[in-house]
């Protein structure tokens, strides 16, 4: 099974230091995750740091899936790496990037992943995954500019500003 690659990129007026530290608070995870996803973080006192490992337990179609994802680098404040250790995937790599620019802060995911099951994880994945993923990125950026800052597409950009789902 190939690896599949899911980038996003957006802007936030807001400096580097401070949209890391939001990020860097596991518990926020939940904050930007949908709720038809049913994220919700088992550790007790999560920190983050390198090689803390973090258990979650999500929805997928209903059904409960336990996902355990390590940290495999951390450099405060710009970038970090998670790794899934446990879950549905194959793989699932997880670069987060914070590159500061124009009085604010570039956020770059780039989500590297595969499905297991051959034939079938393809099919799965263009009918359901590569949707459900854009969504989920969709919602992430709705979310951001609630919670953070209005996030755009390019820094000082209102016309890419975001528009709910």
């Amino acid at each position: 099974m190939p690896d599949h690659i899911h980038e996003s990129r957006v802007w936030l007026p807001k400096p580097r230091v401070e949209v890391f530290a939001f990020f860097a608070e596991p518990a926020n995870l939940a904050l930007i995750t949908p709720r038809w996803l049913g994220f919700r973080l088992l550790t007790e006192r999560p920190v983050m740091a390198p090689y803390a490992v973090l258990d979650a337990r999500v929805r997928w179609l209903g059904m409960p899936i336990a996902w355990r994802t390590m940290i495999r680098e951390y450099d405060p404040p710009a970038r970090f790496v998670d790794v899934q250790v446990r879950g549905p995937y194959d793989r699932w790599e997880h670069r987060h990037l914070f590159l500061e620019e124009a009085e604010g802060t570039w956020v770059e995911d780039r989500v590297t992943y595969r499905l297991p099951l051959g034939p079938l994880g393809r099919l799965v994945h263009a009918l359901v995954v590569e949707r459900q993923l854009a969504a989920i990125w969709a919602y992430r950026r709705q979310r951001l500019s609630a919670l953070i800052a209005p996030a755009y597409d390019a820094p000082g950009d209102a016309s890419a500003s975001d528009t709910a789902l």
